[in-house]
């Protein structure tokens, strides 16, 4: 039952991933897109394409700190307690992130929108880097099992964590670019839908880079992560390569179909690969998912909610995302 459990821990990461990661994608080129004319017309884009949408991601969030904290009680203390300050500047970063983006559209001055716009692009770098620094901390074994804290500094500050962040910010950038492609499309832009597409190129080389330097990273300082990645892991990690270089071709050649759908695989299969390439610890090498398992009542009531969450909550959200898509909701503040 725990590996069930786990599973459904891992699936919430890989939604958050996906969803979220788009999000904070978007805020990365809102930083990058220049000064207040040259960067009008990407920002409108980018303000159409997460208005609709931007809260109701971070349930994901929720949802996967409920479940880690409800069924795995001994690594959630863990993770806590060792990585508390990743944790606020992510916190922090979301809070600062989400009322920029909602407070730059409600002031009339030019340097009030700066300076909320700052804080919205700014914070959807500083979030995905905690993140996977937080990623980074734990694959490296940098966090102790029996709810104990580790060195608050050495445990996001290392070369794992590092590597975490920036190919957590590359990659969210490159989701974000591969959905912005389809939007600009959508609203009958092709000079927009142009710009995205270099930006979803560029980004997708900067990923592959980075990964290829992140492997020898892992080598010296992750040696378990980094030898399950390089066998049992290794067909989710050619998922992940195949997807991400037909996204590429199908963003080269302009194609208008199935360059977001394989971004998204690519981008998904990347956070799968770590899961399966940490099992069955949930903190390498110390901790196990069996040993770290609550009772097996909680678990099943774990997944009982999950079950009607399923049930009640995913509609709404399919509704959402398929009714934001054909254009039918209305602009943030409208």
């Amino acid at each position: 039952m725990s590996t069930t459990v786990a599973i459904v821990l891992l699936a919430g990461i890989i939604a958050y991933a996906i969803f979220a990661g788009a999000d904070f994608g978007a805020g990365f080129w809102d930083l990058v897109a220049g000064g207040p004319e040259r960067g009008a017309r990407p920002r409108a884009v980018i303000e159409h394409s997460v208005g609709p949408v931007w809260e109701a991601n971070h349930v994901w969030l929720i949802f996967v700190f409920v479940v880690l904290w409800t069924s795995f009680p001994e690594a959630y203390a863990s993770v806590t307690l060792t990585l508390f300050v990743p944790l606020a500047i992510a916190a922090l970063g979301i809070v600062l992130r989400g009322a920029g983006f909602a407070f730059r559209k409600a002031v009339v001055r030019l340097e009030h929108r700066r300076v909320f716009g700052g804080a919205f692009a700014l914070s959807s770098v500083l979030v995905p880097f905690a993140l996977g620094a937080i990623a980074g901390g734990i694959a490296s074994g940098r966090v102790p099992a029996g709810g104990r804290a580790g060195d608050p500094v050495d445990s996001w500050i290392n070369p794992t964590s590092i590597l975490g962040g920036v190919l957590a910010v590359a990659a969210v950038a490159y989701l974000a670019a591969a959905y912005l492609v389809w939007d600009a499309r959508r609203l009958g832009d092709p000079e927009m839908a142009a710009y995205f597409r270099r930006r979803a190129v560029a980004a997708a080389v900067a990923v592959a880079v980075i990964g290829i330097i992140g492997l020898f990273v892992l080598r010296a300082d992750a040696e378990y992560v980094y030898g399950e990645l390089t066998s049992r892991a290794l067909p989710v990690v050619l998922v992940s390569v195949a997807a991400g270089v037909g996204a590429l071709v199908l963003l080269v050649r302009d194609a208008a179909r199935g360059g977001r759908l394989l971004a998204v695989g690519a981008v998904a299969s990347i956070v799968a690969a770590w899961g399966v390439a940490q099992w069955p610890y949930l903190l390498p090498e110390s901790l196990k998912v069996s040993a770290a398992a609550a009772p097996d009542a909680t678990l099943t009531t774990v997944l009982v909610v999950v079950g009607l969450a399923v049930l009640v909550v995913v509609p709404g959200f399919i509704v959402l995302y398929v009714l934001d898509q054909r254009g039918l909701l209305p602009e943030e503040g409208s």
